[in-house]
Order: C-alpha cells, then sequence, then structure tokens
C-alpha cells in the first residue's frame, strides 16, 4: 500500500468505529476500501473483522451503563453471537466466497426494513399476546436462536451484522432502543472477537491493514458511543435503514 492508501485504511477504520457504535453496518465501509487497495476478498474479509474488534470493544465500554442495565440479557447476547461465530468462521474459511456473499445485500435490505417496522410490529405483537413491556424484558428461546444466527453470519461476513441484531432485539424483546444499541454494539464484539482468534491461527490476514484500522476503530468505536447516546431514537433508527438500504445497493452492484 501507498502512503495515501494507507491514509485511506485508517481513516475508513475510523468511520466504521463510529459506525459500528450507531448504525452497525462497520464492514460496508472499511472491506470495500481494503478491496479496493488491493486485498484479494477473503484475505480483506478476515483482515477486516480483526481490525475492526478493537473499534466494538472501546463501543462497548463507552456504553457500558447501557449494558449493565439488564446483565442477564447482557450475558445471553454475549454468549450466544460469540458461539454462532465459531460456526461463521469456519464456514468463511471452508467454502467458497460465493456462497454466501450472493444473500448478504438481501439479509442486510430485509434486516433494516424490519429495524425501521419494528414499533409498530412490535405493539402489534403485545397487542395480540396481551403482555406488559415488562414481560419481554429478557430473552426468549426463539430470539436466542436468532441471536446465535446472527453471530453465525457476524463470524462469516459481518457486514449489517448489527443491523440484524438490532431487529432480533426489537423484535424478541421490549428493552429500551438504546439498550438496544449497547446490546448490538456489544453482538458485533463478541462474534469479531472470536472470529479473530480464529483467523490469527487459521487465516492470511494483511497485518498492515489490521493495525491501521484498529488505529482508527478504536478511537471511532468509543466516539460513535457517545453519538449514539445521545441521538433520539428515531433519527437513529432512520439513520440505520438508510445506511442499510445504501449498503445493500452498494453490494448489488
Amino acid at each position: 500500500m501507498t502512503g495515501l492508501e494507507q491514509l485511506v485504511v485508517l481513516l475508513a477504520g475510523l468511520g466504521a468505529g463510529v459506525l459500528t457504535s450507531t448504525v452497525g453496518i462497520a464492514s460496508l465501509l472499511s472491506f470495500p476500501v481494503l478491496v479496493a487497495v488491493g486485498l484479494p476478498p477473503v484475505v480483506a474479509n478476515a483482515s477486516n473483522t480483526v481490525g475492526l474488534t478493537p473499534g466494538a470493544l472501546s463501543g462497548s465500554w463507552g456504553y457500558r451503563s447501557e449494558l449493565r442495565e439488564h446483565p442477564r440479557v447482557t450475558t445471553i447476547v454475549l454468549g450466544t453471537c460469540a458461539a454462532g461465530s465459531v460456526v461463521g468462521a469456519v464456514l468463511l474459511l471452508a467454502l467458497p466466497a460465493a456462497v454466501f456473499e450472493g444473500v448478504v445485500p438481501w439479509l442486510i435490505l430485509g434486516t433494516c426494513l424490519l429495524v425501521g417496522a419494528q414499533p409498530r410490529l412490535s405493539a402489534r405483537l403485545r397487542s395480540r399476546r396481551g403482555e406488559e413491556a415488562d414481560d419481554r424484558l429478557h430473552v426468549s428461546p426463539a430470539t436466542g436462536v436468532f441471536a446465535t444466527i446472527t453471530g453465525v453470519y457476524g463470524g462469516y461476513f459481518g457486514a449489517g451484522s448489527g443491523v440484524m441484531m438490532l431487529a432480533v432485539l426489537g423484535l424478541g424483546t421490549d428493552l429500551p432502543f438504546r439498550v438496544a444499541n449497547a446490546l448490538k454494539t456489544l453482538a458485533v464484539l463478541a462474534a469479531n472477537l472470536v472470529a479473530s482468534i480464529i483467523f490469527v491461527f487459521a487465516a492470511d490476514l494483511d497485518w498492515r491493514a489490521v493495525v491501521l484500522l484498529a488505529s482508527g476503530s478504536v478511537v471511532g468505536g468509543y466516539v460513535g458511543a457517545r453519538i449514539g447516546r445521545r441521538l433520539p431514537a428515531a433519527l437513529l433508527r432512520a439513520g440505520i435503514v438508510v445506511a442499510g438500504l445504501v449498503g445493500a445497493f452498494l453490494l448489488w452492484r
């Protein structure tokens, strides 16, 4: 990489860190940048996962007060996404990249639309079940299964996995949106961290790209948490939907 390309990767890491803690589609920024500077797709994907892990860590630290509000839910999200990401990382190393990439845009599109429609869908579910909000401040077995599937996706490709987790938590629980957003960032951390451990030992990595991404994302993740905590839920939700639509469109091209 030239000096200019290294600067671009560093800035991509910074931007991706902010996106991790806010709209949850960090890889849609950083992954194409790594491919554009000449990394093969699978190497770029693995390097991207390792490089963005510090951003998810600093973002989760920035949301630490929200993560303490429902410790049981936090533990379940951490465990399910970590377990799922093991499967996803193995799939990345074992299968051709084209197998899963064909459905990635559709997954992102569907989940970002679910995030947008979630308040109305959740209200209908509550009215049909006659549940109070306090009755859904936990993770049901079905929600746990979908959280695990999100972890699989996060370990394999990751772009939009935060949006998927928001959709899962939004439909499966009645947690405040700011708490769900914090849990989304933690879910990205769990998936990235476990997959990164596997990739360090079993995948080809571009360590220069990893270091540049990590340097930018660790700052961006913490800054993004400060931004995400202050944004109104409706505005943040709208940003997630718009970002998801743009990301799906770019991946179709």
